[in-house]
């Protein structure tokens, strides 16, 4: 039987990219450990280990900060969540890829250290970011909880990301988000949104200021919010959410009325979608979801 996940959702400025960013990080972590010794899992905000200063170019930075996700980062990454027995969501970071790419990537690692799931950014904030787009929707098990899936920032605004993570049995989607704009008051609709129509936890954890305008929310899978912060320069966002409530949401219907992954079943004809030339096939439509 799932139990319930004890959830810290780290509400910071940026490290800035420099020789002693994994230090610091490390530190961090270790003092959030202790002072939130009941969290399970900690997630951190967009790029939080590749920020830049204001006098420094983004571009260079990301050139510089680029790592196989293998590399020196990750094996500290590995090592800190094994020492810490934690669940351990780093932010987002810059990824050299195999094939000479800079990917926006979010890598998940599990309390032995394994590094269990990394999502590439699918949706890149076009112009101002120039990373190369992610092509896969990515999901991964916490044992004993549920499962988790996972977006960053701008992957929010388009509906066809937390609807597939959703359809893959995503209880709880974590979206690591970099927003210092006025449209932050948007992202809150979004989350809201995305929770509702999915029937799905969405937990969206923005940067403090001065990278971020901070308002890090949890709402559940009927749109309510259940966590949330202001503008502060740094907390953490703590909840205990039920993953499984998700999943009697889908089955009961949100309110005890609507179930959003019914509709398609009982024979009835595919419906087709111009704008992808694809299809909704209802032979598919709840196969991703966990059987009732």
């Amino acid at each position: 039987m799932p139990t319930p996940l004890p959830l810290g959702l780290v509400q910071t400025a940026a490290l800035h990219h420099a020789d002693d960013s994994l230090d610091l990080f490390a530190d961090q972590v270790r003092r959030l450990a202790r002072t939130h010794p009941a969290v399970r899992l900690f997630a951190f905000p967009e790029l939080h280990l590749c920020g830049h200063r204001p006098d420094e170019d983004p571009e260079r930075v990301m050139r510089a900060a680029a790592q196989e996700l293998d590399g020196p980062r990750g094996t500290m990454l590995a090592g800190l969540a094994r020492e810490l027995g934690l669940w351990l969501v780093p932010g987002s970071v810059y990824e050299r890829g195999d094939d000479g790419r800079v990917y926006n990537t979010a890598p998940v690692y599990a309390p032995d250290g394994r590094r269990v799931a990394e999502y590439r950014k699918i949706f890149p904030w076009h112009p101002y970011e120039t990373t190369a787009a992610g092509d896969r929707f990515v999901v991964f098990d916490v044992e004993g909880h549920g499962r988790v899936g996972l977006s960053i920032c701008y992957d929010a605004w388009f509906p066809e990301v937390t609807r597939h993570l959703a359809w893959q049995g995503a209880d709880l989607v974590l979206n690591l988000v970099r927003t210092p704009t006025v449209d932050r008051t948007q992202e809150l609709v979004i989350a809201r949104a995305n929770a509702i129509v999915n029937q799905v936890f969405m937990a969206s954890v923005n940067a403090a200021p001065p990278d971020g305008t901070g308002r890090s929310v949890v709402v559940d899978p009927e749109g309510r919010a259940r966590a949330e912060s202001g503008s502060e320069p740094e907390i953490v966002v703590t909840d205990v959410p039920d993953l499984a409530e998700a999943r009697r949401v889908r089955e009961h219907g949100t309110a005890g009325l609507t179930r959003v992954w019914d509709p398609f079943e009982h024979g009835r004809q595919p419906l087709e979608l111009p704008l992808y030339e694809g299809r909704i096939d209802p032979a598919r439509w709840r196969s991703g979801l966990p059987r009732r």
